[in-house]
């Protein structure tokens, strides 16, 4: 039959190869719409908001009712406040791009489980990027690191490792749009039409800056590495960008059509995000947060407060009750009759009845 391979199996009914991309925990965890980043971002601020006005009224009645707390717009402008830090002290230490890149990935998605009422972004950007030296294969001794940015202790660090690890599902590895920006360039140097003068170092370079941009916005969130470069590339070259999507055009014309549509359709839609949302917060408006902030933390992460004081306790009293429980067991074990188990004595001695018999 045409069509149809030797072995009798025809291509067209095969299922299509995914994407490598498409196999990856980022492809699976860290996907959402921008409807979807609004609602996470509602709902643990909402939950956090009951939870810290519950651990207040408890400690004095009424005293909640005058407090102003955070919404989540406030949240994200300290947020992204603290991620402008990020590019700044991988410059002091001279850390890769790489590093850079995974260290706001990392403070992006903490965010997406926690909320800065419990956990303020300071703290957990520097463990951030601590923990991004090493998943990126560019360790840096912690007392190095410590020492090298001011008021900052060992513990200030190691407190929250586990912590942020844990927001991040163990899920380490990131997928970077620089990095499929320098793919794109790769390609662009194989197109026969396209002379030097067009591809310039300064286009990409300009579309390189796009790249980081988008690291201050939401884009990542919601795009693919692959459709925030090429955006990139648009907003430095749209002639590039268009000989680009024109090498990748599938040779059925409706299809071709349908791809070049999509793909313009998202062009406009990173590079008006990207050129919208990447400016750094207003500092004076950060600050405000900061102070409100002050007033509205989850009083159990205030050193020295009753509520603090509680929960280390009950934290306390649970640790010990199992660290008891796990003694008892041991000399339960060890103190017994049979210390291999009363089943595996059973059965031994089946197994000699049997042979009794025999």
């Amino acid at each position: 039959m045409a069509g149809e391979t030797p072995n009798g199996v025809d291509p067209s009914s095969s299922p299509a190869k995914k994407p490598l991309y498409e196999a990856s925990t980022q492809f699976r965890s860290w996907r959402y719409s921008p409807e979807q980043l609004r609602q996470v971002r509602q709902k643990l601020n909402v939950g956090a908001v009951a939870a810290i006005r519950k651990t207040i009224e408890e400690n004095e009645s009424g005293s909640s009712a005058s407090l102003s707390f955070l919404q989540p717009d406030d949240e994200l402008v300290l947020v992204k406040l603290y991620i402008t830090k990020i590019p700044q002290l991988c410059g002091h230490f001279r850390f890769p791009e790489e590093v850079e890149a995974t260290a706001i990935s990392y403070l992006k998605r903490f965010y997406l489980k926690n909320t800065v009422m419990d956990w303020h972004p300071k703290n957990v950007m520097l463990t951030a990027l601590f923990l991004a030296t090493k998943t990126t294969n560019n360790p840096i001794s912690l007392d190095s690191y410590t020492s090298n940015i001011p008021k900052t202790s060992q513990s200030d660090v190691l407190g929250l490792e586990f912590l942020v690890a844990q927001s991040l599902n163990f899920e380490f590895a990131v997928w970077h749009a620089h990095r499929a920006l320098w793919g794109l360039w790769l390609d662009l140097q194989g197109l026969p039409d396209l002379t030097e003068a067009l591809r310039t170092p300064e286009v990409y370079e300009t579309a390189l800056k796009h790249v980081r941009a988008s690291r201050f916005t939401d884009a990542e969130l919601i795009y693919t590495p692959s459709q925030i470069a090429i955006a990139s590339l648009s907003l430095a070259s749209p002639l590039l960008s268009n000989k680009w999507m024109d090498s990748k055009l599938p040779s059925d014309a409706a299809a071709a059509e349908s791809y070049r549509q999509t793909l313009e359709r998202s062009n406009s839609t990173i590079g008006e995000m990207i050129l919208r949302d990447a400016q750094p917060p207003n500092v004076e408006a950060a600050r405000e947060v900061d102070r409100c902030l002050k007033l509205c933390k989850n009083p159990q992460r205030v050193v020295g407060s009753k509520a603090y004081l509680a929960r280390r306790a009950e934290e306390e009293r649970r640790a010990e009750e199992k660290r008891n429980k796990k003694a008892h067991d041991f000399h339960k074990t060890i103190e017994g009759d049979d210390p291999f188990g009363s089943e595996l004595v059973q059965i031994g001695q089946e197994t000699q009845d049997m042979d009794d018999d025999d």
